[in-house]
């Protein structure tokens, strides 16, 4: 049976305002002011950190990355049996087809349609793409700034060489005997050369050709002043004269 205090006249527990002032709950003392405000987030609300104020070379290093990178949607992949479908990460796909085509250097939706799914196969790993390794290599093209078609196809050679010289120095760390180790450096070397190779004819490309060399002569007069400067070859009889 339960018993009963009230039923039988027993004394009951006053409420919390009655109770005498010693046995009332105290209030809970404030935090320390003098903590780090960091170390006071997630203590609940008794302390809201403050906002972080960047620095000044924080701001201008904010400032020189907003001015220098060019807005294009990220690309992203939607797998259905086997099958990559490629979608813009772009409120309104149409316009971002047309912001990342800009980037690649071309006015062409053919060539557009054609680029993107070729680099996405070059980021394919088995079944599975690697969306941040596809966007890496959108990412070198648009930093190259290709003012073509032609220099946007160099540019995604030179992004997906890269690829491979990072992979096979990896392999060439971990290689587990001689032979996986001699392999991987011949192919690593390869790919280094390829590279370097490809960037000298982007620059030639850009250059169209031109070379241009500056001769510097140095005469020693009489009374032993000497004289540098451009030379000018002028016809029989003609004088050196400095430029």
């Amino acid at each position: 049976m339960k018993s009963n205090k009230a039923a039988r006249g027993g004394k009951r527990n006053p409420p919390k305002n009655m109770r005498p002032k010693e046995q009332q709950e105290k209030p809970k003392p404030e935090p320390d002011t003098d903590l780090n405000p960091e170390l006071l987030v997630g203590v609940g609300d008794r302390k809201i950190a403050k906002p972080y104020e960047p620095t000044p070379d924080e701001r201008a290093a904010l400032e020189a990355v907003r001015a220098r990178r060019k807005e294009t949607p990220r690309v992203t992949a939607s797998s259905e049996k086997n099958e990559h479908r490629l979608l813009l990460d772009h409120p309104e796909p149409y316009y971002g087809c047309l912001l990342l085509m800009k980037a690649l250097g071309t006015a062409e939706p053919d060539f557009y349609a054609g680029i993107v799914p070729q680099l996405a196969k070059a980021a394919t790993q088995g079944q599975s793409l690697d969306e941040v390794s596809l966007n890496f290599m959108i990412a070198v093209i648009k930093g190259v700034e290709p003012r073509d078609q032609l220099e946007c196809l160099l540019a995604a050679q030179l992004a997906c060489i890269h690829v491979l010289t990072l992979d096979f120095a990896r392999r060439l760390s971990n290689a587990g005997d001689i032979v996986q180790r001699d392999s991987a450096e011949r192919t690593l070397n390869k790919l280094a050369r390829t590279f370097a190779a490809q960037v000298e004819t982007l620059k030639r490309y850009r250059s169209n050709g031109e070379q241009k060399v500056t001769v510097e002569h140095v005469s020693v007069n009489e009374g032993g002043k000497a004289i540098v400067g451009n030379v000018t070859h002028g016809g029989a009889g003609s004088s050196e004269k400095p430029g």
